[in-house]
């Protein structure tokens, strides 16, 4: 499985940016994916997770009401909308995939900067 992420870039505090991650390859074992991120000098965090099957939906409690995932299956293509930003979201987000029970697969990652 090869994902691969787009949308990053550098937006105002309040702003808004749509993240994209694109799924190729053996994608039918994935049953879970997410959006992790990692700041500088922090550990990588889970910031939202959606179940491919059902397309149940998790958010980390510092994006909730502010950011929303959701899939195109048919795209194999997973998006992060991200509204109302605050410099605190600055970091390098990252697309996963779970299969077997493992964040087996990740993205090369995409910075989001926000400033003040």
């Amino acid at each position: 499985v090869q994902l691969v992420e787009s949308g990053g870039g550098l937006v105002q505090a309040g702003g808004s940016l749509r993240l994209s991650c694109a799924a190729s390859g053996s994608t039918f074992s994935i049953n879970v994916m997410g959006w992790y991120r990692q700041a500088p000098g922090k550990q990588r965090e889970l910031v939202a997770g959606i179940i491919i099957g059902g397309g149940s939906t998790s958010y980390a409690d510092s994006v909730k009401g502010r950011f929303t995932i959701s899939r195109d299956n048919a795209k194999n293509t997973m998006y992060l909308q991200m509204n109302s930003l605050k410099p605190g979201d600055t970091a390098v987000y990252y697309c996963a995939a779970e299969s077997y029970g493992l964040w087996n697969y990740w993205g090369q990652g995409t910075q989001v900067t926000v400033s003040s």
